[in-house]
């Protein structure tokens, strides 16, 4: 079994944070509504955080969220740094996180199978 790293320790405060931030409404942008943070995933360094997101709505919506949590990245940062007390804030990079929708999508067709397994 593998050690837990330091930068996992850093990447769980992180997403805490965030929702955190994120649930009090700290973000003013009104292009980010509900969101959930799904992950995030450091480098080793700790410089550099892939933040995963879900939120309702269709790709122009999921879109529009991208970008109002990347216009409040700065600011986001800054929250994150002082929270967890870091010498160096990682640049946080946000990116959608498919796997909700995907789930969706196999529930219907598995759902559809079922339906017409039943009507054979």
């Amino acid at each position: 079994m593998l050690p837990y790293r330091r930068a996992d320790r850093v990447a769980e405060g992180i997403q805490r944070e965030l929702c955190d931030l994120l649930l009090k409404g700290k973000v003013k942008d009104p292009r980010v509504g509900m969101v959930t943070i799904t992950g995030v995933k450091l480098s080793n360094d700790l410089r550099d955080a892939k933040v995963s997101f879900s939120t309702l709505g269709n790709a122009d919506e999921h879109r529009k969220t991208g970008q109002g949590l990347t216009s409040a990245a700065g600011f986001l940062r800054g929250e994150i740094a002082r929270a967890l007390r870091l010498r160096v804030a990682p640049t946080l990079v946000f990116v959608f996180d498919e796997s909700f929708e995907r789930a969706g999508r196999l529930a219907e067709v598995f759902e559809q199978i079922r339906q017409e397994g039943d009507g054979a």
